[in-house]
C-alpha cells in the first residue's frame, strides 16, 4: 500500500499537474560539490515523508558520473527506513534542474533554487510550487538564514505557511 501511495505521488506530481516552467534556479552548481549529505530542516509535507523525523539525503556520483546516486532515509515509529534512486542533471540548466527517479520509468523534477556559496545549505522545489525542501549540512541551521530562505520561497511563488520543521535531534 505505501509503494502506491508514493507511486501516486510521483505519477500525478509528474503528469498531471499544472507546472510552472518558470522558477527561477541558481545559475550554476558545482556537483561534484553538491554530493554528500543535506539533512531536512523543513519541508512542505507529504504523503511519502508522512510521519518522518530525522530526514536526510546523501547524494554520490556513480561510478561513470552519468548520474547520482540518491538516498532519502528518517526515521519512521522508531525504524530508520531509506529509498534509493538516481537523479540526472537537466542539459543546459547550469546543473540546478535534475530529474529524479525513486520508481522507473517515474521521473520527478528537482530544482536548486537557493545555493550557499560554500554549499552550506540549499533550497529544493519542483516547479508546481507543491513540493519544497529546505536542506542544510548539518542538522541545525541559522534563523536568519532559515528566514532568507523561507523570504526567497515566497518571491518565487510558495506559499510557506505550509512549511514544517524537520526533527533531526533523533540521536
Amino acid at each position: 500500500m505505501k509503494i502506491l501511495s508514493i507511486l501516486f505521488v510521483i505519477i500525478t506530481s509528474t503528469f498531471f499537474s499544472c507546472s510552472n516552467p518558470d522558477l527561477t534556479t541558481v545559475p550554476h552548481v558545482d556537483v561534484d560539490r553538491y554530493m554528500g549529505t543535506w539533512y531536512e530542516i523543513a519541508s512542505f509535507p507529504s504523503s511519502f515523508q508522512k510521519g518522518c523525523s530525522c530526514s536526510k539525503a546523501d547524494y554520490q556520483l556513480s561510478d561513470d558520473k552519468s548520474y547520482v546516486k540518491v538516498i532519502n532515509s528518517c526515521i519512521k515509529k522508531e525504524k530508520q527506513g531509506a529509498v534509493l534512486g538516481k537523479a540526472f542533471v537537466v542539459e543546459g540548466s547550469g546543473n540546478a534542474k535534475l530529474k529524479v527517479q525513486f520508481f522507473w520509468p517515474f521521473k520527478a523534477d528537482y530544482y536548486i533554487i537557493a545555493l550557499a556559496d560554500d554549499y552550506s545549505y540549499a533550497m529544493v522545489g519542483h516547479p508546481n510550487r507543491e513540493y519544497l525542501w529546505i536542506l542544510s549540512r548539518s542538522k541545525v541551521m541559522d534563523q536568519n538564514i532559515f528566514n532568507q530562505l523561507k523570504a526567497r520561497a515566497v518571491e518565487l511563488g510558495f506559499d510557506t505557511g505550509k512549511l514544517l520543521i524537520t526533527t533531526q535531534n533523533c540521536d
